[in-house]
């Protein structure tokens, strides 16, 4: 069952840089941003997290938590992370859970070859566990601002 906006997102558990292990119910009281991005160090996904590590500060302040999702494993995230200084934790979903729960796999073409790969998509969860904004097929430029403008719009209500 996928997730859909307005809707009580299913309770999850991942592991994630730092050692951690994210509970999505853990975090309730707080809000949560997942953004779903293909591949560690890549331009765009390089650029998608200096986006989020820069904005940091205005995302705590609106009681949001961030963190990203991908593929690959935690010591490709680890390295991800500690290149880039980002101050939120890189959630590696190798068995595509969390994936397949957003349904953020889809069919891509690259240089004329199909593949399925990870379609760039945000995901904005409230305080009490409930999807209140998606962006799916996010182009990176001015995504962020979008993400944070939502955040506080939403922390304010």
């Amino acid at each position: 069952m996928a997730v859909s906006v307005d809707q009580a997102v299913p309770d999850f558990q991942a592991h994630a840089t730092s050692g951690q292990s994210i509970q999505l119910l853990a975090l309730r009281g707080q809000q949560v941003v997942l953004y779903f991005y293909p591949k560690d160090s890549t331009p765009g996904c390089t650029t998608e997290g200096q986006g989020f590590r820069d904005q940091y500060p205005a995302f705590q302040a609106a009681n949001t938590l961030i963190f990203g999702v991908s593929r690959d494993g935690l010591k490709s995230h680890e390295n991800f992370k500690a290149k880039q200084a980002f101050p939120f934790e890189l959630i590696s979903d190798k068995d595509e859970a969390l994936c397949q729960l957003f349904e953020v796999i889809k069919l891509k073409k690259l240089y004329g070859k199909e593949y399925m790969g990870v379609d760039r998509s945000t995901f904005l969860i409230d305080k009490v566990g409930v999807l209140r904004h998606e962006w799916r097929g996010v182009k990176v430029p001015g995504h962020v601002d979008a993400v944070l403008a939502a955040a506080q719009a939403l922390n304010q209500g």
